[in-house]
Formats: C-alpha cells, structure tokens, sequence
C-alpha cells in the first residue's frame, strides 16, 4: 500500500470525507487507537454479532466461570429479538456496544443508513439495558466517513481489533481459533470473536467458546490481565 493511500485513509479517521478500509493490517498500525492498542499489562475480549438466544448465555457462562469480563458488540436487529439477553449482559458486569443494527457494510450502504443504524441501536440499548453504550465497531471493520459522523453524534468511540480468532467458517475449530490468536496475545491487544453465527457459518461460535479457556490462560500465564474496553486505558 502506498503512503499516499495511507495518508488518504488516516485522513479519512481525521474526519474527512473520504471511505476507509480500516481492517487492513498498515492503516491499522498508523491509527493504533482505533485499531484498539490498549494498555501494555491488559488484553480485550470483545464479541460480536449477538446476542443469539441459541449461544450468548452460553459464552456468558463460560466468563463468569473464568472470572472475567468482555465487551459485546451487538446487532440491533438480534437485541430487538432477545432483549433480555441485553439485559444479562449488562447485570453479569459485562459491557455493551454497538455493532449496527443488521450486518451491512457501511462502505456500500447508501446514504443515511448507517446514521440511522447506528441511532437506532443505540437507542434500543439505552432503552432494554439502561445503559449508554461506549463503543462502535463497525461490520466488517469498514469505517466510512458516514459512519464517524454516527459515532460522534452519539458519543461513541469507534474501536476495531488487533487479532481476529477467524472463528467465523466452518472450518473453524477451537485449536484454529486459539492459534490465530496466539501471535497477538500480548499487552495492549483488542481481541475479536464471535458470540453468534448470524453472519458465519452455523455452529461456528462453537469453536469460539471452546478456545476461551485457552485464550484467558494463556493471557494469564503471561501476566495479563483480561477484561472490557472499558478497563483498556484507549
């Protein structure tokens, strides 16, 4: 990628008006925040695409058996299903953000969508869970500029990941999942699973679930603490 390309897309996180495909690994480097570099003795789990009635509860078993926290980024179209699930997330001590309402791509969204996407989601969160939520994280990891102009109306930071479990096909299996992660399991890394297999092929949280026990003991025996955004020091 050329620096002018660069230049374009860390412009576009300086709100100008120009798309970013902000998933990519050297705009990620030039923008550290927004890709989610935390403090060096803590790691971030995040999950997205939830809650799902079917695998949530299960995930948030598994947290509190582990003794730690996470931050879900959901759909509004999945909380509107399962509001009490929303509700569970935020009474186990868990964080709640917005991921969209439907999975699109902001990038080929047409105009307004996003705004009112995001409006949208934020509102049924404040109503169901009574909560503010914190955090954007776009599907996809496609930041365009509607999408920051969304984020900041509603006070929300946009955040993406440092490591993906690539737990989304249905060649996924936990030892896969663990070993995607492994590389990047080192302070100040922003994690990204999946609770849901809405937008991936089905069962495939199934390979999530049975890798966070490795993934938190692995954080462990290093000396990392593992937990929220929110206790992320962005």
């Amino acid at each position: 990628m050329s620096r002018r390309v660069l230049a374009a897309v860390a412009a576009v996180l300086a709100g100008h008006a120009l798309p970013a495909a902000t998933w990519l690994r050297p705009v990620r480097r030039l923008t550290p925040r927004v890709a989610g570099r935390g403090g060096p003795r803590h790691v971030a789990l995040t999950f997205d695409d939830g809650p799902d009635a079917r695998s949530t509860p299960l995930f948030l078993d598994e947290l509190a058996r582990l003794g730690c926290h996470a931050t879900f980024f959901v759909l509004g179209a999945m909380l509107r299903r399962d509001p009490a699930l929303g509700r569970r997330i935020v009474a186990d001590g868990h964080e709640i953000a917005v991921h969209g309402w439907e999975h699109g791509n902001a990038l080929t969204s047409r105009p307004g969508r996003v705004l009112g996407e995001v409006r949208g989601t934020v509102r049924l969160i404040e109503d169901v869970c009574g909560v503010s939520p914190s955090w954007y994280r776009p599907p996809y990891g496609a930041l365009s500029a509607e999408a920051l102009l969304a984020a900041r109306r509603h006070g929300l930071r946009p955040v993406l990941w440092t490591a993906w479990g690539r737990d989304w096909t249905a060649a996924a299996t936990p030892e896969s999942v663990l070993a995607a992660l492994a590389p990047e399991l080192v302070g100040g890394a922003t994690l990204l699973l999946h609770d849901s297999d809405v937008t991936s092929a089905p069962g495939a949280w199934t390979s999530s679930l049975a890798a966070l026990p490795g993934v938190v003991a692995r954080c462990r025996a290093a000396g990392l603490a593992v937990g929220p955004l929110r206790d992320h020091a962005l």
